[in-house]
């Protein structure tokens, strides 16, 4: 998509919906310092010129009457530690920060009456009175807890997310809530990294949409009124690309991959405007993110013009220290200063070393106003002098209706279709018997990851189980659990057995627990765990009908299985609303049009495998040896990018371009190219499609992508109904960054191929020559 224009950041974001890549032409490389060297003059913030806003003239008058202590003290945020209440020895260090006036924000904290607590000490007993920006990781949900991340991208409908941060949003910021630490836009190629449920998936452009549909929905077009917060652009950037899929490690990555396939996702979360940025875990190119000004700087700041507050990750400043970039705590927060981060998170080095590195002069004075007046522009943004307190009486105390009638239409429009012989799926309504097998059939375990505790506490997920004999009042539900979501004991698979024997059709409900994924979750085996497989094994040796509901928060190794079972829906970690959802697609209520966002792969040994990859000089030949391939495993993935089913079929006519030959420099000058194509239900019953728009470089001067996709629509077709469908291409959807660590986009003439169809594996195709 192009014309993306970059709003301010006090603006919020209420703008387009940027799935596009990026539109900015670069900016200079960044110039190492040597180490010790003041750098606060000539790095970092002063490297975009800010845009004065409304609140700029009391921004300049704080920082005038702020102590260096109190401007330090501005960019540190604090934990909140529940377990040991207000005054306790988690809590006691926030409290006393807060009085004093040497706080800017406090993260982990939430309910009215606790942060109008301890927003009273800040506003009404320091000197200055400004007061606290709570900060929440409100990932999927406060109360009512949506799909995870990951499952809303299958939906191929940005407004899921939309809605999910519009709930999030309104429920999170009565509670005391101003800011989130969300949306995730990692782009990955790694199953086996637990923070993928997190995310969107493999590709950047499904990414982008879905990062900036979300921006919108947390911050709307007013970051002070009462039922939004400010967004955070995490985790800033390539950390999706971790060694091993293992969290926090290494990331090497080329400049043209960085601005290619990791960057475009924060370009159009920025493009949105979003209030913050989060700098991550990992290196880049053997540089920490949190110590990178190339990174933070160069492209954050000077090529994107991004205005607002970069925060670090818990304690990624003081990690520079065994990164082995930093020396000590001094050395660290000179570092991620310079670098361009505005605030640090749970380690205090800023604010311990500041003064003595200030009069050291290896920061520098304006760079540290700049940091403290992007901190207070935030705090004026989001209306907190003004209104620092909450309404305790209007606080949300548990999921509404709406809310949770939110929940269950977003968690049913994201399930996949992987699988459906024999017609297994829908079942019938006038079922005589039906058996719900499986550990997760009669679990409340499928809120996902990353969901606040007392949520999940108060309000656990709705079993498939009960949902099932809601929606078949008339059928027998038996039921047996067969196994357990971890473990090797079998014993409860001959109750299983029995159950399905004994009933018309089968449910096997099986995945992986949610602790199994997210941050710090790491999987080197992507099968379902303990003894899962055998009792699907054992269901289908019965030789009744049966079907398999997937819960997890990853693609999953299904290979050994797939086979013997007629049917597989992937429900992925469904949410609050999990089993009324499972059992709306089962039935029919819900077509399943849900398609996968990240490529399911026959092994873990494959990995990376995914849609996006360059071709190599050999590509695969089933009958050449010598070309790239494995010996024990066919080509390709079990499932692709894109890959899809529903209970109807689809056809989708060759693209048509509205020219097929088109120059450069027009597309420069800001020309599109109309692609159009037909979708047509060819079935027996109204369906969901996703028609997906690919395209592909034959020849550049960088091997590109065989496919990357740029377009996508989700369309609701009655039998026999069409439906043409329509995109435009620009100059971002055709060219390509180069390795230039400048940043230079480059769009080259030759011979460019669209495909459009159902997956990324679409066949029908068009080509556009660029001259």
């Amino acid at each position: 998509m192009g014309g993306l224009r970059r709003r301010s950041l006090l603006a919020a974001a209420g703008g387009t919906a940027a799935a596009a890549g990026l539109a900015s032409t670069g900016s200079p490389q960044a110039q190492a310092l040597p180490r010790g060297a003041a750098a606060g003059e000539t790095q970092a913030g002063t490297a975009s010129g800010h845009r004065p806003g409304p609140d700029e003239g009391k921004v300049g008058e704080l920082l005038a009457r702020m102590t260096l202590e109190e401007k330090l003290g501005q960019l540190q945020q604090l934990p909140w530690a529940y377990d040991t209440g207000p005054g306790g020895p988690g809590t006691k260090a926030v409290e006393d920060a807060a009085r004093a006036g040497r706080l800017g924000s406090v993260l982990s904290i939430y309910g009215a009456r606790t942060c109008n607590a301890l927003q009273k000490l800040a506003v009404e007993e320091s000197r200055l009175g400004i007061p606290l920006l709570f900060g929440l990781d409100v990932i999927h949900g406060f109360w009512t807890t949506f799909p995870i991340p990951l499952a809303q991208a299958a939906s191929f409908d940005p407004q899921v997310a939309v809605r999910d941060a519009e709930v999030s949003a309104r429920e999170a910021r009565s509670n005391g809530v101003h800011w989130t630490f969300a949306p995730m836009m990692d782009v990955t190629h790694e199953p086996r990294w637990g923070r993928i449920a997190e995310g969107n998936g493999e590709d950047p452009y499904l990414t982008a949409a879905f990062a900036a549909a979300k921006v919108r929905g947390y911050q709307g077009d007013r970051l002070s009124a009462a039922d939004r917060i400010a967004a955070c652009a995490k985790h800033f950037v390539a950390y999706g690309g971790p060694e091993g899929g293992r969290d926090y490690n290494t990331v090497d990555v080329s400049e043209s991959r960085l601005r290619n396939l990791y960057l475009p996702p924060f370009k159009a979360a920025t493009d949105a405007g979003v209030a913050t940025v989060m700098a991550s875990f990992n290196l880049i190119g053997g540089v920490p993110a949190h110590a990178d000004p190339h990174t933070l700087t160069d492209i954050l700041r000077r090529a994107w013009d991004f205005d607002g507050m970069v925060v670090s990750d818990w304690n990624g400043v003081q990690e520079l220290i065994p990164h082995g970039v930093a020396e000590d705590g001094a050395d660290a927060a000179r570092l991620a200063l310079t670098a361009g981060v505005d605030m640090e998170m749970t380690s205090t080095n800023l604010v311990t070393h500041g003064k003595q590195l200030l009069r050291e002069g290896r920061i520098g004075r304006r760079r540290l106003d700049e940091a403290v007046a992007r901190v207070l522009r935030l705090k004026f943004a989001l209306g907190l002098f003004a209104h620092p307190y909450v309404d305790e009486g209007a606080a949300i105390g548990e999921p509404s209706a709406q809310a949770r009638a939110a929940a269950r239409a977003a968690a049913s429009r994201s399930m996949v279709l992987l699988k459906n012989d024999r017609g297994v799926l829908p079942l019938r309504g006038s079922v005589g018997s039906i058996a719900v097998v499986g550990p997760f059939g009669d679990s409340t375990d499928l809120l996902g990851t990353w969901v606040m505790p007392p949520a999940a506490r108060k309000f656990p997920a709705c079993t498939v189980l009960d949902a099932v004999r809601q929606a078949a009042p008339g059928s027998t539900v038996r039921h047996a659990r067969g196994v357990d979501p971890q473990g090797d004991d079998t014993s409860g698979i001959p109750a299983a057995v029995a159950a399905a024997r004994a009933c018309d059709v089968t449910v096997v409900v099986v995945g992986e627990p949610p602790a199994l994924s997210g941050e710090a979750a790491a999987r080197s085996d992507l099968g379902l765990p303990g003894a899962q497989e055998r009792l699907v094994a054992a269901i289908a040796d019965t030789g009744r009908p049966f079907a398999v509901v997937l819960v997890n928060g990853r693609p999953l190794t299904v290979g050994s299985w797939l086979e013997r079972a007629p049917a597989v829906l992937v429900a992925w970690h469904p949410g609050i609303e999990a089993g009324h959802a499972v059992a709306d697609v089962l039935f029919g209520t819900v077509a399943p049009g849900g398609k996968l966002p990240v490529s399911f792969p026959r092994s873990v040994g494959q990995i990376p495998i995914h849609y996006n990859h360059e071709n190599t000089g050999r590509p695969y030949d089933p009958d050449d040896k010598y070309t790239s391939k494995y010996l024990d495993l066919p080509d390709g993935p079990q499932f692709p990018f894109g890959h899809g089913l529903s209970y109807t079929t689809f056809r989708t006519d060759a693209p048509r371009l509205s020219t097929g030959r088109i120059a450069a420099s027009g597309l420069r000058a800001g020309d599109t190219v109309e692609v159009t194509a037909t979708v047509t239900n060819t079935g027996s019953r109204t369906g969901d499609e996703v028609v997906q728009l690919y395209v592909h470089d034959r020849a550049a001067s960088i091997a590109q992508p065989v496919r990357r996709l740029r377009g996508f629509q989700r369309v609701t077709l009655a039998p026999g109904a069409s439906r043409t469908v329509r995109f435009r291409l620009a100059a971002e959807d055709l060219g390509f960054w180069t390795n230039d660590p400048r940043g230079e986009f480059r769009l080259e003439p030759g011979a460019i191929d669209l495909y459009v169809g159902g997956s990324s594996t679409a066949e029908g195709r068009a080509t556009l020559t660029v001259t």
